[in-house]
């Protein structure tokens, strides 16, 4: 029997991710290792569940298989208890198509929420990572009255055109205007500099979010995206409300990692968040414990430091054998780095081999990636951006499986 509102959580899981490429070429965003050992799609999901919402649908759509196998094989829940996490492919249930944005999946998928018959729906993307305790969301949208509940975070405004920008009104509260990724958008009040970023975390009134879906997708003229046609629309009625997220404290934070929330959608992003890791201090904290993120941690050996391997300052997961040296490094599990070997600021994801007096600097290799004996990456930029993938700041990517030169 549950106590209190009954919650449908709807994670929107399809996005392309064409910024993150090579890292997205064999896989939906959502499903990119972070980390070590996680897959971004699991903070949203550990924020969902650590919350006590326990029934969670996740709608995928590109390159789903990586992202499908690891919920289904990862999230499983009491059944006895009726609760669930589920992948939800594209079913082409209002026709032969696809989806046409986020707010077109969740029309085409509403049989869910009429199975569920839920008071509210947490609509949340699966791209960030972040903690955050939806409760504490909930918890306002239900005192307010408002129709749906959007969280914020402040953000500079030179940043603006890469969000969708909540300007409240004179309560604080009350969203006055929802602009989608505007180029020059008015500061805050009091700090002319920053503005509220939305996180692409909205919860919804059932009844409200249905009959805007269903008004979106007789508007020929809509892009039919969440934060692009239903907040805007929502705002003009005058039932958005803005929920700050520097509000939300979650068990266990520390005044450090408080209000910490990362649009990993670049490979500069996705590195920065991964350095944000490892020093003493991190500022954001993967340790606490009161407030965990899941993953399914394989079967693997401890890793192992043999024949004078180190590391300092880095995150090493199991199976990982070090032979060489490893600093300010993120290493996902069955790393191997050779005797003479030296990988310093760089992420390698699962079974990467680094060759015996191979030199690995600031860059980004996905699974499988084997970098022969002798070689170099992040050592002569100009010949790393003839063969690679060279981000603005100079990150080096290189996909899955991907032959070094």
């Amino acid at each position: 029997m549950r106590v209190g509102p009954s919650v449908l959580g709807i994670v929107l899981a399809g996005g392309e991710g064409k910024r993150l490429m090579p890292l997205t070429a064999d896989r939906a965003k959502p499903a990119v290792t972070f980390g070590g050992t996680y897959r971004l799609v699991d903070f949203v999901l550990s924020n969902l569940v650590n919350a006590g919402i326990l029934r969670n649908c996740v709608l995928t759509q590109y390159k789903s298989h990586s992202l499908d196998r690891h919920v289904t094989t990862t999230w499983r829940m009491s059944s006895l208890l009726g609760n669930y996490v589920t992948p939800v492919p594209a079913q082409q249930r209002l026709g032969p198509r696809w989806y046409l944005g986020s707010a077109d999946a969740i029309l085409q998928s509403l049989n869910l929420v009429h199975d569920e018959q839920p008071d509210y729906i947490a609509v949340f993307g699966a791209d960030h990572v972040y903690r955050m305790d939806p409760r504490q969301m909930l918890e306002r949208h239900m005192d307010s009255g408002a129709g749906v509940t959007v969280a914020g975070i402040k953000v500079p405004r030179a940043e603006a055109s890469s969000f969708g920008i909540i300007t409240p009104a004179s309560d604080g509260t009350r969203v006055e205007r929802f602009l989608e990724k505007p180029a020059d958008p008015p500061g805050l009040p009091g700090d002319r500099n920053r503005v509220f970023a939305s996180m692409g975390n909205y919860l919804f009134s059932t009844k409200v979010l249905v009959d805007a879906l269903r008004q979106d997708s007789e508007d020929v003229s809509s892009v039919h995206d969440m934060g692009g046609s239903i907040l805007p629309m929502l705002t003009e009625r005058g039932v958005a409300q803005l929920y700050d997220f520097d509000e939300n404290h979650v068990p266990g934070e520390t005044p450090r990692d408080h209000g910490y929330w990362r649009d990993v959608g670049t490979l500069d992003a996705y590195y920065d968040a991964h350095m944000d890791l490892i020093s003493e201090q991190p500022v954001f904290n993967l340790d606490n414990r009161r407030w965990p993120i899941y993953t399914h941690p394989g079967q693997l050996p401890a890793a192992r430091f043999v024949a004078g391997g180190i590391a300092g300052e880095s995150i090493v997961s199991a199976g990982c054998v070090i032979r060489g040296q490893v600093t300010r490094s993120v290493l996902s599990p069955g790393v191997v780095v050779e005797e003479g070997a030296v990988v310093q600021g760089s992420v390698l994801h699962d079974n990467v081999r680094v060759g015996r007096g191979a030199v690995v600097r600031g860059s980004i290799l996905d699974k499988n990636v084997d970098v022969p004996p002798g070689a170099t990456i992040g050592v002569n930029p100009e010949r790393d951006r003839e063969l690679y993938t060279v981000s603005d700041n100079g990150v080096i990517a290189l996909g899955k499986g991907r032959q070094v030169s």
